[in-house]
């Protein structure tokens, strides 16, 4: 049985629809029922065995009479507060860092393959991704939660034999992300603008770039999930790795992308927002080196390819 936290979620539900299609759906889902109901749409197609509470699932796995542990091969740990403006310290770290924790502590102890969700967020303002210690710094809560978890596996990985891989993931868009509210990709944000106004909003030059020209390395969905697959099938795999394309494209790029599918619209470039000024990236591009030195050896989708594919979903959900 396959465990996948977060797997009502935009990671996670696209991981669950790529296993069903593969004949796949001994899946138990664990969520956070606060925030379950947002999400339900994203289970509407999909197979699995049961949705729970991951509190419920934490207790299940220390209770003697286990109904679940005794089943479990893999744990793909997605689930996480992912707003990066989250005021709550202490909220975000009890869900991020401390849940993540007890994750770790049962997978390394029963010897379960665990694969799990960083951020590309843990590089602070560096413009050398790499995953070395030396180019990783945070800029709001949730940034540090998934960095002290990355630093709390280092600090034990040589301890456990069993797979532990976390995955720090880019810029991701995609289908499936219509719960996220305040931290939909600019994908959706552009769709959402386009249809309402013809118009769609940009920064202005920040950071030492023009208008629009911030630069970052956005990532299908699709390839998430590829990565994870592969990592699965490849057990002996282990460590913390990047999940870009290596290639940054601009946020003109991608509000050209959208205006050419629509064939209208035009581009407004709006005043940059103070409260956001220390704590942007304005630069990212995965170093994939890694990954690769591994055995990975699929190629990414294109961003034109992945936002023509992205709109043409989201035009059938409307």
């Amino acid at each position: 049985m396959l465990v996948i936290t977060g797997g009502a979620g935009f990671i996670g539900s696209n991981l669950v629809n790529f296993l069903n299609n593969n004949q796949d759906d001994e899946i138990l889902i664990v969520e956070e029922m606060d925030t379950y109901l947002k999400k339900f749409k994203n289970l509407d197609d999909l197979k699995y065995i049961d949705c729970i509470d991951k509190n419920t699932f934490i207790n299940d796995l220390n209770n003697s009479s286990s109904k679940y542990k005794d089943k479990i091969n893999n744990i793909f740990h997605l689930g996480a507060c992912s707003k990066t403006t989250e005021p709550d310290r202490d909220y975000i770290m009890s869900t991020n860092l401390e849940y993540s924790k007890d994750i770790l502590k049962y997978s390394a102890n029963n010897k379960i393959s665990l694969i799990y969700a960083s951020s590309a967020s843990v590089y602070g303002k560096t413009n050398s991704f790499i995953e070395t210690p030396e180019n990783e710094s945070f800029l709001n809560h949730y940034a540090e939660s998934k960095l002290l978890f990355d630093q709390y596996y280092r600090k034990h990985k040589d301890r456990i034999s069993s797979q532990v891989v976390g995955l720090r993931y880019f810029n991701v868009f995609g289908p499936r992300e219509f719960h996220k509210e305040g931290m939909f990709s600019v994908v959706y944000h552009f769709f959402t603008q386009i249809n309402e106004s013809d118009n769609i909003n940009l920064f202005k030059g920040s950071h030492g770039y023009e208008d629009g020209e911030q630069r970052r390395d956005f990532i299908h969905v699709g390839d998430t999930v590829q990565v994870n697959n592969w990592l699965k099938n490849n057990p002996g795999v282990s460590g913390i790795y990047n999940v870009g394309t290596s290639k940054s494209r601009t946020f003109n790029d991608i509000a050209n992308c959208v205006l050419d599918y629509y064939k209208r619209g035009s581009i407004n470039y709006i005043d940059f927002p103070d409260n956001l000024e220390s704590q942007y990236q304005a630069f990212t591009e995965a170093d994939m080196s890694k990954i690769k030195s591994k055995g990975y050896s699929k190629d990414f989708t294109t961003l034109e390819d992945g936002v023509k594919s992205y709109l043409d979903w989201l035009s059938k959900q409307a």
